[in-house]
């Protein structure tokens, strides 16, 4: 409040320097953090964290800290680190064991429809970006990549110059499972297009969508 009893403005940049918001209660920093870094595809800096929820860039800091202590301190199956100038929860490696387990023990499963089309768009367009399968597709991919990973039928291939989005590929194994020798291999994909259409037409038509 000012004098005259009516709100004061807070300053946007002041809140991300730290200077003037006040602290929000610890227990919901740490929650909004575990929730936006959870869905993280990459580290996240604390600046970019600070200014997302709107707090001082010295409390997320403190906060991840604290978080990355408490996690350490229960021995969490995931632990929070700092890596390339950003923050992401990995999973511990005293658990790779078990990691392991759990992924081959899926690896004979049939992929669903919504997976076998996301390894089809990557396969044709590698090296390709989350976000450029997501506009092929029509649809948020993010849980077809993970199960794509995590059966070691697609990897990361560096990040797109433009964007530092992370690029993927499909892997060795993709291709014993197909039972060929390298890409070139792959039927055409004219093949499972609808009649007369192409995969640059399908893009175009996301990227510009029609009024």
């Amino acid at each position: 409040m000012d004098e005259r009893g009516a709100p004061a403005e807070v300053d946007a940049g002041a809140v991300a320097d730290g200077d003037s918001e006040p602290d929000a209660a610890a227990a919901d920093v740490a929650a909004a953090l575990e929730a936006v870094l959870f869905i993280a595809e990459e580290p996240c800096e604390e600046v970019a964290l600070a200014s997302g929820l709107g707090l001082p860039v010295a409390q997320v800091r403190q906060a991840l800290e604290e978080l990355r202590a408490h996690y350490d301190a229960a021995h969490r199956g995931v632990e929070l680190r700092r890596v390339g100038g950003g923050w992401r929860f990995y999973t511990r490696a005293d658990q790779a064991s078990a990691v392991e387990r759990f992924v081959l023990s899926g690896q004979h499963a049939r992929l669903t429809q919504a997976a076998l089309e996301t390894l089809a768009v990557i396969a044709y367009r590698q090296p390709v970006s989350r976000s450029r399968v997501s506009a092929v597709r029509g649809v948020n991919v993010d849980g077809v990549i993970r199960t794509l990973l995590a059966r070691g039928l697609i990897e990361e291939a560096g990040t797109e110059p433009e964007t530092g989005a992370t690029l993927y590929r499909t892997t060795r194994y993709f291709l014993e499972r197909l039972g060929i020798n390298d890409l070139s291999e792959l039927p055409p994909l004219a093949d499972f297009l609808p009649e007369g259409t192409s995969i640059e037409e399908l893009e175009s038509s996301e990227d510009h969508p029609e009024p």
